[in-house]
């Protein structure tokens, strides 16, 4: 029932209560009953627990910690929680840690092949437009993956 008073409190702004209360076939009693009632003690210590995940990953963990370094974290400072309910906040919260991937060699130059000549002798500039042109396939590693440029 509270899912129906959660969308309606949500869309209020857009929709007139009466109309949604009458589409969702609850009273409106009903839902400004659930509205003036204070928060169980469980949605509370879920509100607690969330402000210390978000602290632990954005200050401590600088986002790269998982739902098992978070709690870690949260063992060590005292406060209990279960490791899937950490999982479960991170989730509601849209945290997702940045794992950095281990470095691989992608280029391995053949030992016995020629040196590439160069063409152009180091002189990067020149007199007209198009007279020297010069390419370099770079690639950088981000978060996303490798992008080549």
């Amino acid at each position: 029932m509270s899912e129906r008073y959660e969308l309606i409190d949500g869309e209020k702004a857009h929709f007139p209560v009466a109309m949604m209360c009458r589409v969702l076939e609850v009273s409106r009693s009903g839902y400004y009953i659930w509205r003036a009632r204070p928060a169980s003690a469980t949605v509370e210590r879920r509100r607690e627990l969330q402000v210390h995940i978000y602290e632990i990953f954005y200050a401590a963990g600088r986002m790269r910690y998982g739902y098992r370094r978070v709690h870690r974290m949260l063992a060590r400072r005292g406060i209990e929680a279960g490791p899937e309910l950490v999982r479960a906040l991170m989730r509601d919260l849209g945290l997702t840690p940045l794992q950095p991937r281990p470095w691989r060699k992608t280029t391995i130059a053949d030992p016995d092949a020629a040196a590439t000549p160069d063409l152009v002798a180091r002189k990067f500039t020149a007199e007209r437009i198009g007279q020297v042109m010069v390419g370099d396939i770079t690639y950088i590693r981000t978060w996303e993956g490798w992008v080549y440029l």
